[in-house]
This record gives C-alpha cells, sequence and structure tokens, in this order.
C-alpha cells in the first residue's frame, strides 16, 4: 500500500514537472510566432513600425508572465 502512494506521489511530481516544461516550450513557440508576425507586418508597413513594435512587446510580455504563472503553479504542486 505503501509503494503505491509514493508511486503516485512519484508521478504527480512528473506530471508537474512535464507541465511546466510544456508550458516554457509554448511559450516560446508563441513568443517566435508574435515575433515572426511583426517583422511580416513591419516589412509591409514599415511607417507603423513603431506601434507594431509596442504591441509586440505587449504581447510578449503577456504570454510570458502567463508562462511564469504556469510554471510557478506546477512548482507549488510538487
Amino acid at each position: 500500500m505503501i509503494s503505491l502512494l509514493l508511486a503516485a506521489e512519484g508521478l504527480g511530481a512528473l506530471g508537474c514537472g512535464l507541465g511546466a516544461g510544456v508550458a516554457a516550450v509554448g511559450a516560446g513557440i508563441g513568443i517566435g510566432k508574435i515575433g515572426g508576425s511583426a517583422m511580416d507586418a513591419i516589412a509591409r508597413q514599415p511607417e507603423a513600425t513603431s506601434k507594431i513594435q509596442t504591441n509586440m512587446i505587449l504581447t510578449s510580455a503577456f504570454v510570458e508572465g502567463v508562462a511564469l504563472f504556469a510554471v510557478v503553479a506546477c512548482a507549488f504542486l510538487i
């Protein structure tokens, strides 16, 4: 019975670690897509560079904040 509880606890920690990793990878992919789309938009409309960069930085910060929240939530569950 005790070994079953220890196995369940270990699987819970493994799930938390995988969740934190997926959150970090997802944030990296999302920020990459934001940057690529912003560069496409700047190439099409160079006169709107400052507005596009501002929105890109804000959106990247929000994505990074959500990813950080997910990683911290997974860390607290361990």
